[in-house]
């Protein structure tokens, strides 16, 4: 099993940039893929990012491409999200999830894991 833990969220003026964590306890974090999420009031949980595993692989959806990039530390058992050129659409909370595989997933029924969730607010 994992436990997830996001940080690095906050208040951020349009045009801004922030870097979300997420860090996992266990020792095979390395052998899951992440994926990342944000659900914005009123509205249902949106993919954002899916990473591989080794880092190797990733997606981007298309509403963040350009803007937001996913990289990851295994030494660290972190994840990260880079969002640039915020937008006050883009608050929202941001979740990580991890699944166990080879693959990358963009569907939320694919991930088992799921952290609490950081608040994102894009103020214009």
């Amino acid at each position: 099993q994992v436990q997830l833990v996001e940080s690095g969220g906050g208040l951020v003026q349009a045009g801004g940039s922030l870097r979300l964590s997420c860090v996992a306890s266990g020792r095979t974090f390395s052998s899951y893929a992440v994926g990342w999420f944000r659900q914005a009031p009123g509205k249902e949980r949106e993919f954002l990012a899916t990473i591989s595993w080794s880092g190797g692989v990733t997606n981007l959806s298309d509403s963040v491409k350009g803007r937001f990039t996913i990289s990851r530390d295994n030494a660290k058992n972190t994840v990260y999200l880079q969002m640039n050129s915020l937008k006050p659409e883009d608050t929202a909370v941001y979740y990580c999830a991890a699944e166990l595989g080879a693959s990358i997933y963009s569907l939320e029924h694919q991930y088992n894991y799921w952290g609490q969730g950081t608040q994102v607010t894009v103020s214009s």
